[in-house]
């Protein structure tokens, strides 16, 4: 087996810590998944688990259509749930600026798995760096195009990871960043 992985799925403990460092009073968060994505039962399993370990319920939000993003939304506000944490969905990618408009609309902290959430206007992100992955896949191609034979190439893992924070987004929503977020961020949108 050859290619690249981009473990944006794996990270979604990281980011309920993140989001539960952001939001410390909260016992409850919610997440919102894609039941149509492959890996969303594996995000589901490992989120859960994340949250028993810091003692966090979970409200899990399941959409997979616009409308039902919509309606998640207003879940989110009818349940009063603190805090959100977007599963990483290419789904969802394509969708980041109604998601981030609807987190601000709704006033509910949310994390995404990509820095272009952020830069859409989303809170905070943490994921891989999606410009580092796509050179990745482009080395492989051309090693391919060059008589290459793919079952000799490694699978390749990301290795550089972004911690963006939104601090216009944040003071929208009445958020203010502990310093040590502001500290571990890789970059501040100001």
């Amino acid at each position: 087996m050859t290619g690249t992985s981009n473990l944006a799925s794996t990270l979604e403990p990281k980011r309920l810590g993140l989001l539960r460092e952001l939001v410390p009073h909260a016992t409850t968060i919610g997440i919102l998944l894609n039941p149509n994505f492959p890996p969303a039962d594996n995000q589901s399993r490992d989120v859960q688990e994340a949250a028993r370990a810091i003692g966090l319920q979970l409200h899990v939000l399941r959409a997979s259509t616009d409308r039902e993003i919509e309606t998640e939304f207003e879940s989110v506000a009818q349940h009063r749930i603190p805090a959100l944490a977007v599963m990483a969905d290419p789904f969802f990618l394509t969708r980041r600026d109604t998601l981030a408009a609807l987190a601000a609309r709704h006033a509910v902290p949310t994390v995404y798995s990509f820095r272009d959430f952020a830069v859409a206007g989303g809170l905070m992100s943490y994921g891989i760096d999606l410009s580092q992955a796509y050179r990745q896949v482009g080395l492989y191609v051309g090693q391919i195009l060059k008589g290459a034979r793919p079952a000799d190439l490694p699978v390749l893992q990301p290795t550089k990871f972004e911690f963006v924070i939104n601090l216009k987004a944040a003071k929208a929503l009445g958020v203010k960043f502990s310093d040590n977020l502001l500290s571990l961020a890789d970059e501040v949108i100001e």
